[in-house]
């Protein structure tokens, strides 16, 4: 397994969903059905290097792109895991070629643990702050993941808000 760390200062991007744009850091939106490496009721902040990537992971293939706010992330990150260059057997564990798996499908429909959940509860369990990881909507992007209950006080999650311009509530979302 390639170990990194991120930073100090490393930019990363999302496009935040107008009902989560207050909690930019909080990953409690993919904790609801779960992500790719998170199961449901897991905290996990999805990040992109670049802002087109972040984009794309947004729309998820979608033809026409909902509302969304592009933000961006200053992040430093100890013990992060590195699969940004794809599954490499010289690196990791063979169990790591299913890190691609069709996560929606097994969990949704085979109602079955997808293998990526797995790997990250390895990664959680292992005390790892994040991983690398190829976009799969964007050629060449990279994604990361943070395990929000992993960082520690040395750790860096700061969404980039110097004017204060994200909304501070859901108050816009409440039903009348």
């Amino acid at each position: 397994m390639k170990l990194v760390r991120l930073g100090p200062d490393e930019i990363f991007h999302r496009c935040l969903s107008p009902k989560w744009a207050f909690a930019p850091t909080s990953g409690a939106g993919a904790a609801i059905d779960g992500g790719r490496f998170n199961r449901p009721g897991i905290e996990a902040l999805y990040l992109s290097r670049a802002p087109q990537t972040a984009l794309e992971e947004y729309r998820q293939g979608a033809s026409i792109t909902p509302p969304g706010t592009l933000a961006a992330y200053v992040i430093t990150l100890d013990h992060v895991a590195d699969l940004s260059a794809g599954f490499d057997p010289a690196l990791w564990a063979e169990e790591w070629a299913a890190w691609d798996c069709a996560w929606r499908k097994i969990a949704r429909i085979d109602r079955k643990v997808p293998p990526s959940w797995r790997l990250a509860d390895t990664l959680i369990a292992d005390g790892f702050r994040g991983l690398l990881f190829p976009s799969l909507r964007h050629a060449g992007g990279t994604n990361l993941v943070v395990f929000n209950a992993n960082q520690t006080d040395r750790d860096l999650v700061a969404v980039h808000d110097p004017e204060g311009r994200l909304p501070k509530d859901q108050s816009s979302w409440s039903r009348s």
